[in-house]
C-alpha cells in the first residue's frame, strides 16, 4: 500500500501525444505555476521555486518551494522518485517541511495514449499535518487545498494545449 492517509486524483482527455504532455508537464515552472502566483487559495502569498541542476527532470533531482501562506513563512523540499518519460513522473517532499494543511505528500502524473489523444492523470497522497493546530487545519482544508491543487495542475495542461491547437 503506501505510507499516506490521503489521495485524490482527476484525469482529463488531453489533444497531445503523450511525448508533447510530458514535455510540457516536465518542466515544473509549468506544472506547478499555481504555486508561484498569489490566490485565495494560498492566502494572497506565493511560494518560490528554487531547482538544483537536475532542474526535477531526473531522479534524485531536487525542488525546493518557500514563501509565505496566510502570513505564515512555508518550506518544502521534494525530490524526483519516478521518472519514466513519456508515461509516469513522480515526486515526494523529503526531510524537514513546513506546511499548513498537508504534511508529507507524493505527487505524480501518468499519461497513457488514446486514439488521436492522451488521457492524464495527476494524483497526489497525502499526510495531514502532526501539530495539532495544522492538523486541525488538515482536517478542515485538506482535501480542498489537495483537490485545488490537482486542478490547478490538470487545467494548466488542458488550457496549453487547447490554446496551442487553436493557433
Amino acid at each position: 500500500m503506501t505510507d499516506f492517509g490521503k489521495h485524490y486524483e482527476e484525469s482529463v482527455l488531453v489533444s497531445a501525444t503523450p511525448d508533447e504532455i510530458f514535455n510540457f508537464a516536465d518542466n515544473h515552472k509549468n506544472f506547478s505555476a499555481h504555486m508561484n502566483k498569489s490566490s485565495w487559495m494560498m492566502g494572497g502569498g506565493s511560494m518560490e521555486t528554487e531547482m538544483d541542476e537536475g532542474k526535477g527532470q531526473k531522479l534524485g533531482s531536487h525542488i525546493k518551494l518557500h514563501g509565505k501562506v496566510f502570513g505564515f513563512n512555508l518550506f518544502l523540499d521534494e525530490a524526483i522518485t519516478k521518472y519514466s518519460p513519456p508515461n509516469h513522473k513522480e515526486w515526494k517532499t523529503v526531510g524537514n517541511i513546513n506546511l499548513l494543511v498537508v504534511d508529507h505528500y507524493k505527487l505524480g502524473f501518468e499519461i497513457k495514449p488514446e486514439k488521436e489523444n492522451s488521457l492524464l492523470k495527476v494524483y497526489i497522497d497525502y499526510n495531514l499535518p502532526k501539530p495539532f493546530f495544522t492538523k486541525l487545519l488538515g482536517l478542515l482544508l485538506g482535501s480542498i487545498y489537495a483537490k485545488w491543487c490537482v486542478k490547478q495542475m490538470i487545467k494548466g495542461v488542458d488550457e496549453h494545449f487547447k490554446t496551442s491547437k487553436e493557433k
